[in-house]
C-alpha cells in the first residue's frame, strides 16, 4: 500500500515535466494532494508514536500549521511568477522579492513557533523533538522514492 502511494505520488510529481502540454486538472490535484496528507499523517502518526488521543488531536492542528506555511510560500512564489512574467523589471522590484525571499525561513519559523505551544499540550516531550526528524525524514523519503523512480526510467 506504501509502496502504491509512493510510487503514486512520485508519478504525479514528474507528470507536468512528462506531459508539459497537459496540466492536471483541479479535481486531480485535489485527490493527489488528499492523498498525499493521507500519507504524510501516516507516516508522522508512526514516527512519532502517537495515541490515537494524540492523533486525533495533533493532525489538524498539525495541518493547520502548514496550510499557513504553504500560504506564506505561495506569496513567495506568487511574486516569483509575477516578475517573471513582466517584461521591464525595476531594481525595486527585485529588491522586493529578494527581501520577501529572504524573510520567508523567518516567516515559516514565526509559523511554528506558534504552533509549538499548541503541541506542546499535545505531545510528549520526546515526541516534540522527534517532530522536526520525522518532518526531515518524510522528505527525505520522498526525494529518494524521485531519485529511484528517476533513475529506473533513465535506465530503461
Amino acid at each position: 500500500m506504501i509502496k502504491k502511494i509512493i510510487f503514486t505520488l512520485i508519478a504525479l510529481m514528474l507528470l507536468p515535466v512528462a506531459v508539459s502540454a497537459q496540466k492536471p486538472s483541479d479535481r486531480d490535484r485535489k485527490a493527489w494532494m488528499k492523498e498525499m496528507q493521507q500519507y504524510k499523517n501516516e507516516f508522522m502518526t508512526r514516527k512519532l508514536g502517537l495515541t490515537d488521543e494524540q492523533k486525533a488531536k495533533f493532525l489538524p492542528v498539525y495541518k493547520r500549521m502548514e496550510c499557513e506555511v504553504r500560504a506564506v510560500n505561495d506569496q513567495t512564489m506568487k511574486m516569483e511568477r509575477d516578475l517573471r512574467d513582466k517584461k521591464d523589471v525595476t531594481d525595486l522590484e527585485y529588491e522586493k522579492l529578494a527581501e520577501a525571499q529572504f524573510e520567508l525561513k523567518a516567516r515559516e519559523a514565526q509559523i511554528e513557533l506558534k504552533y509549538f505551544k499548541e503541541f506542546k499540550s499535545i505531545l510528549k516531550p520526546a515526541q516534540l523533538v522527534k517532530l522536526k526528524k520525522a518532518e526531515r525524514d518524510f522528505s527525505r523519503q520522498l526525494m529518494k522514492k524521485h531519485q529511484e523512480h528517476s533513475a529506473e526510467k533513465r535506465r530503461k
